[in-house]
């Protein structure tokens, strides 16, 4: 019965024209609604998502690596000073000595025997210089008194000039004698280790012979050789930076630091003292030099390393991970992300590549965000969603990592 109702109201209600228009409005503007509904809920989740990070001002140190070789402090050879048979030898090889010890004993017999004869020449020419002496002594009074001639005067000086000069001579030839006794035995210019030695017991050595004995080498300091090339001359010079030269004025000093055999890190720095004025022209490149403690001699004379340079300190330079430059063409871009989401692609200067980071000369200020992950999929204009990566974004960029390259 109430179904019948019903459908009869329905069938009334339709049979009025203006009812009729009526139904069909609301039905229309339902459908109208629900589609603007449904088509702009889309909008807000298309937005693409890309990872950001704020641009911060850091101090960035620069450095150059290079092909280096290790020289000892001091290195003398030991040569025999005075000829003969080498009769000791009073050093291990290869141990430590120090300075003024006795390291080979040289037959002394001959130049005893000179020595001794210097001495007795010595001891004649004196005596014949007092007797020179005491003659002219009695000469002049018996001059004054007209009881010896001038020419009796004249001799008796000449004899006694004549003596002291044999007296002088005599003195020289003794000196000589002992330094040259002195000269078999050889000793250590410096302290240090002695390499092997280069002549046996028993040989002929000094002049007539083999001079070269042994080398004694002090290697608690080192000095580290390698060439730069002039284009490292010039960006050093252009950023104030004189190699080998104290600048007061500087807070930084370029230090080296060099590598290990087994590829650590030697933990001694050591401060260029010296670079050539000059390029070889062979080559292009100049010689620098730089000292560096060796106190438990882990550096070997002779030894090639790994040399690494600093060669200048940015300080509050722009730095940027290199995953965020888009290289192209026309140059370096980044993608920078401004405050109302929107993304710029903007041309930048890139200097210096530090560890996984490029420093940024031009194109980019303090506490702006650039996109680090995504810019892939953006282009200039675009609205995005940004995503702040985490602080560590470009933590490469460490004074112990960063390398010029």
């Amino acid at each position: 019965m109430q179904i019948k109702k019903i459908t009869g109201f329905i069938a009334s209600f339709f049979r009025s024209p203006r009812r009729l228009i009526i139904s069909v409005i609301v039905i229309a503007a339902i459908v109208v609604a629900c589609c603007f509904i449904f088509r702009s809920k889309p909008q807000h989740t298309s937005l693409p998502v890309v990872e950001v990070t704020q641009v911060e001002p850091r101090d960035v140190n620069i450095y150059g690596d290079y092909v280096g070789r290790i020289r000892a402090m001091q290195f003398v050879e030991v040569h025999a000073r005075v000829e003969g048979y080498l009769e000791k030898m009073l050093f291990d090889e290869g141990t430590f000595i120090k300075k003024g010890e006795t390291m080979f004993i040289i037959d002394p017999t001959v130049y005893r025997a000179n020595l001794e004869k210097a001495r007795a020449s010595l001891s004649k020419a004196l005596a014949v210089e007092q007797k020179a002496k005491r003659d002219l002594e009695r000469i002049k009074p018996l001059y004054e008194q007209n009881a010896a001639s001038r020419l009796d005067l004249d001799n008796a000086e000449a004899a006694y000039e004549t003596a002291k000069a044999d007296v002088g001579m005599s003195r020289a030839a003794l000196t000589e004698a002992e330094q040259t006794l002195g000269y078999t035995s050889v000793k250590s210019p410096i302290s240090g280790y002695v390499s092997e030695r280069r002549a046996d017991i028993g040989s002929l050595v000094g002049p007539g012979g083999k001079s070269l004995l042994a080398t004694v080498v002090n290697s608690d300091t080192v000095r580290i050789d390698f060439s730069m090339t002039a284009l490292d001359y010039l960006k050093s010079k252009e950023r104030n930076v004189n190699l080998g030269q104290r600048d007061e004025s500087r807070q930084w000093d370029p230090y080296v630091t060099v590598t290990m055999a087994d590829g650590s890190e030697y933990p001694f720095r050591g401060l260029v003292d010296f670079a050539d004025p000059k390029v070889d022209p062979k080559t292009g490149t100049f010689s620098v030099r730089a000292e560096m403690p060796n106190p438990d001699h882990s550096l070997l004379p002779g030894e090639s390393t790994r040399v690494r340079l600093l060669m200048d300190v940015r300080e509050d330079a722009i730095v940027v991970p290199s995953k965020a430059i888009d290289i192209q063409k026309g140059g370096a871009y980044v993608y920078v992300v401004r405050p109302d989401s929107v993304v710029e692609r903007r041309y930048v200067e890139t200097g210096p590549e530090v560890g996984n980071a490029i420093v940024i000369e031009r194109g980019l200020v303090t506490g702006e965000d650039i996109i680090t992950e995504g810019y892939h999929k953006v282009k200039h204009g675009m609205k995005v969603d940004p995503i702040f990566a985490e602080s560590d974004s470009t933590a490469a960029v460490t004074p112990a990592n960063a390398q010029i390259k």
